[in-house]
């Protein structure tokens, strides 16, 4: 199909939408984000549709909320028969390649990628399966989740990391695939997904990212620390399972640890300014749809409470910026839309002669293009979110519908919340008779779409299947599904073929050639000399 745009995705790991410039916020410092976003569509009210990583992602690229995915936690499979968005692009003719993580588990680790740079940062096993068998009061924890929060008073300066290690090897390879594909011999319109680690925890920066902020103009949490016996019942478990009161964390030791966030943050933006350079550099700048946004958020702190796993907005609201001028006019949109609504947008946007219609198989969101031109809709103003992992003994759901959050668990009070003028959700409507009829239309979708007790029992049989085959492979030689990236030498750099048998870096003309294994003259930028 001609004229087919490129997509560029970018994605940070617990990045908040409120840790930005482009949402309100008055500390960090993200330029380049910054200029992204006054180029293109600010989704102001976006959320993840299942605040932990792997489940958030798998849904993201299935285009399905979390059970109907089968995604209930952080160890659970992405079975290689759901199609992504990915597939979806290469049915329409497009490369599609990955750097980064995705946190894929399972012996598939491409979902639909023709190509991916890198190994993945996380386990791809069932290690972090959840196990509510075992969890009598629903404060037991994951052993990798133990003690959790006694990460963030190891807070601050760190000059490498793993995590930094990781995210600076994405960076490179994804700018390098960049010219590499303006000086491919495949013509084919591309999909590159780069996925950074940063700013999930640990807060550990290098000091030049640190040192962009004043400590003392680091803000604290809008909801300061509360005891645990005012928190929400889900909440509770959180503190519990993440070990706040263990850590006992002091006011300098949240200033410290946001002060390394936001660090963590700039870091994040340069790489932005560095992609957004090779896509310009490369020829790509003008038909290209960029897309930045989140897996989830992190509650840094406000009352008390850290990472996810809470449907709190610090949590599940995320940043969704789509920047292509040449096909969408820079604007602010105050629609609630998720992730899920990738999976229909990408296929939209690349053929928008047929649209969805492409797509024949289940998905759960709602194309974006209709709201990046500006066009009516008739996509309900509505989103839902789902947890079923650890922190709970039973699926977790919040419907999201204009102004109003709804969260329902069958072990919880109901929460409801005006998030929108209550912005830091700290007035519960539920039970408020001014709010009656709101709750009863809330309350009654989520009971007309959820059979929650044949749901909480499908989660049990995949934790205790998913728990054997671990212990299963626990024992002798364990298979291994981390991607490993395969890189011939014999296909690197200069060698001799038919295309370049001498292996010299100039053809017959001595100009410098845009690979090693083609004849094919680079791009030159500067003027030559006489």
């Amino acid at each position: 199909m001609p004229n087919q745009p490129n997509f560029l995705f970018i994605q940070a790991d617990q990045l908040a939408a409120r840790a930005l410039p482009a949402y309100g916020n008055k500390v960090a410092k993200t330029p380049h984000i910054d200029a992204l976003s006054e180029r293109g569509v600010v989704f102001e009210q976006a959320f993840c549709n299942y605040p932990l990583c792997a489940p958030s992602r798998f849904s993201m690229m299935a285009g399905l909320l979390a059970t109907n995915a089968g995604a209930y936690d952080n160890g659970a499979e992405y079975p290689a028969s759901i199609p992504s968005f990915a597939h979806y692009l290469r049915a329409l003719g497009y490369q599609t390649c990955l750097s980064g993580k995705m946190h894929f588990i399972g012996p598939d680790q491409l979902h639909g990628f023709e190509e991916r740079l890198t190994t993945d940062i996380y386990p791809s096993d069932f290690n972090w399966s959840a196990n509510w068998e075992n969890t009598v009061s629903g404060s037991e924890r994951l052993l990798a989740a133990a003690g959790e929060v006694n990460g963030i008073l190891k807070s601050g300066i760190y000059e490498r990391t793993v995590q930094l290690d990781f995210d600076e090897e994405v960076a490179f390879k994804a700018n390098r695939k960049i010219h590499d594909l303006a000086r491919s011999d495949d013509e084919r319109p591309f999909c590159l997904f780069v996925s950074f680690t940063h700013p999930h925890d640990p807060f550990a920066i290098p000091k030049r990212y640190w040192d962009l902020y004043r400590h003392d103009d680091i803000d604290m949490p809008a909801v300061p620390a509360m005891a645990r016996d005012r928190l929400d019942a889900h909440s509770q478990r959180l503190f519990d399972h993440i070990g706040v009161a263990e850590a006992n964390m002091t006011d300098e030791q949240v200033r410290i640890a946001r002060h390394a966030y936001y660090g963590a943050v700039s870091f994040i933006d340069e790489q932005v300014g560095v992609l957004m350079h090779s896509l310009r550099t490369a020829g790509f700048g003008d038909n290209t749809v960029v897309v930045l946004t989140s897996d989830h958020g992190e509650a840094l702190g406000e009352r008390g409470l850290w990472f996810k796993r809470s449907f709190y907005d610090v949590a599940l609201r995320i940043p969704l910026i789509v920047s292509a001028p040449e096909m969408f006019k820079p604007a602010r949109r105050s629609d609630n839309v998720s992730l899920i609504d990738l999976l229909p947008s990408v296929v939209d946007i690349a053929d928008p002669a047929f649209g969805c219609d492409h797509i024949t198989t289940q998905y759960d969101g709602h194309s974006l293009r209709p709201l990046l031109l500006d066009e009516e809709t008739d996509r309900p103003n509505r989103v839902i979110a789902e947890m079923s992992g650890e922190g709970l003994q039973s699926p977790s759901i919040a419907v999201i519908e204009d102004q109003f959050k709804y969260i329902h668990c069958e072990d919880d009070p109901p929460l409801l919340f005006d998030h929108i003028a209550d912005v830091h959700e700290t007035r519960n409507l539920a039970g408020d008779a001014d709010y009656a009829d709101v709750e009863a239309k809330m309350a009654a979708f989520v009971d007309d779409n959820w059979d929650l007790g044949a749901l909480r029992e499908t989660v049990l049989e995949s934790q205790r299947r998913r728990h054997l085959v671990d212990r299963a492979h626990a024992q002798g030689a364990a298979p291994s599904w981390d991607y490993t990236v395969p890189a011939p030498g014999s296909a690197q750099y200069f060698r001799p073929g038919t295309a370049n048998p001498s292996a010299s870096n100039y053809n017959d003309d001595f100009e410098v050639r845009a690979r090693p294994d083609s004849a094919k003259v680079n791009r030159r930028d500067f003027p030559q000399v006489d």
